[in-house]
């Protein structure tokens, strides 16, 4: 199918296979009485005025951009969108301020899912994940990175980056998978971590890189789950047999996870509201791109956001994500995590579109492929019912989404 958007209000190419950083992510590439011009799954052209209509055939599909706002297709570059059951029954305690850890050490938070995930079929498994995958297309999603860590034994895990397989096979949005076994300590080894932590480097990482179930690797460097030293075993020892580093750092407590980001040369690390100007230096130097996560600063009720300006000022690359979860964050809207990233990280809106689409391809390296829209790049585009960048800020609580269009198809259409 070839598509013509013409009469482009607002065209938001974020131009640029590279990551992002300081000044020039308020340079969202805008441009203005725009067209964009598909041909099968690629970008063919773009331009400004009537240079649209010599590409026009009788059997090409027009869409009327006037007063639109079109963007790359949103990318989502942290998620543990694979997983069973929720956990509502939580609210009560975060409201009588139990802690993240307290509840974990309670056995609720991440292992009471892993409970859920754990018993499911992977079948019932597939479908559940498949309609979060939905409202995320809906939403502008076009490409997620997805995490296992709901299930803390080798026949879940391997259950879970099956899923992942499945529905980057079948459903429209790309699935990218990361190998996160060491999300928690599973209640079976609550008394041997340290026989969690060999199960993990002996048997789940060779069984999981022979059969090609994961590109990357995580680890939850925190206080209370795993220690620095404990996640440099566990990464350095995936990054022996060829997954690419991505680390949760920092999101509850300083334990100097960013500084091990720099330190392994990770593709990112992710969370950082407790990141160290230290530790900020070091995702500079090292080129690590920050993965943010405001909706979970907010739903864990925080009262303190990542410092998305320190970061850019210092140089980091900074992406935004969801953290679509169970516990933390149980929303699949990326333009949810917009609002969050505005009113409470005081990101701009250029930074903001920046972050969810170039940058957020640079953390799990498909920059090459998409996150703007420039000639021979994947055709992933959404097409927003708002006259500019601003307003689609602006205006939080609704789907502004109109249309997206995924590998050049039209998958969502009002």
């Amino acid at each position: 199918m070839d598509i013509v958007i013409k009469n482009i209000e607002c065209l938001v190419t974020c131009k640029g296979s590279y990551r992002k950083k300081g000044q020039e992510m308020m340079d969202a590439k805008i441009k203005g009485d725009a067209y964009v011009v598909i041909e099968n799954d690629k970008i063919k052209a773009l331009g400004e005025g009537d240079g649209y209509k010599k590409y026009i055939t009788c059997d090409s599909t027009i869409i009327d951009g006037h007063f639109k706002t079109v963007t790359p297709g949103l990318i989502d570059p942290h998620t543990h969108v694979v997983y069973a059951g929720s956990r509502e029954n939580e609210l009560p305690l975060k409201l009588n301020k139990a802690g993240y850890i307290e509840i974990l050490n309670s056995g609720g938070g991440i292992l009471s899912t892993v409970n859920d995930t754990r018993t499911i079929k992977i079948k019932q498994l597939v479908e559940e994940s498949g309609k979060r995958l939905n409202i995320m297309l809906k939403h502008g999603t076009t490409t997620v990175e997805s995490k296992s860590g709901y299930g803390l034994n080798l026949q879940t895990e391997v259950k879970i980056l099956e899923v992942n397989k499945i529905l980057n096979e079948t459903h429209p949005i790309d699935v990218v998978s990361t190998f996160m076994g060491a999300h928690a300590v599973p209640k079976e080894y609550k008394m041997d971590r340290e026989g969690y932590i060999e199960e993990i480097i002996n048997n789940m990482i060779p069984y999981i890189c022979e059969n090609k179930l994961a590109e990357f690797i995580d680890c939850f460097c925190e206080k209370g789950v795993f220690s620095v030293d404990e996640c440099r075993r566990i990464l350095m020892a995936g990054e022996k047999l060829g997954l690419k580093i991505k680390i949760h750092a920092d999101e509850v407590e300083t334990i100097n996870g960013a500084e091990l980001a720099g330190e392994l040369k990770a593709i990112s690390a992710e969370h950082l509201v407790a990141i160290t100007d230290e530790g900020i230096a070091s995702l500079a130097q090292n080129d690590v791109v920050a993965v943010l996560l405001p909706s979970t600063s907010f739903y864990l009720m925080l009262n303190n956001f990542a410092n998305a300006r320190k970061m850019i000022e210092q140089g980091v690359t900074v992406a935004l994500a969801t953290d679509c979860n169970p516990g933390t964050s149980p929303t699949e809207s990326l333009q949810t995590v917009m609002t969050f990233a505005c009113f409470g990280m005081k990101m701009f809106p250029e930074e903001i579109i920046n972050a969810m689409t170039i940058n957020a391809a640079c953390a799990i390296g498909r920059e090459k492929e998409i996150g703007s829209i420039e000639i021979g790049k994947k055709a992933d585009i959404v097409i927003f019912d708002s006259r500019n960048l601003n307003y689609l800020i602006y205006h939080f609580g609704a789907n502004a989404v109109e249309v997206v269009i995924k590998s050049g198809k039209i998958v969502v259409q009002n």
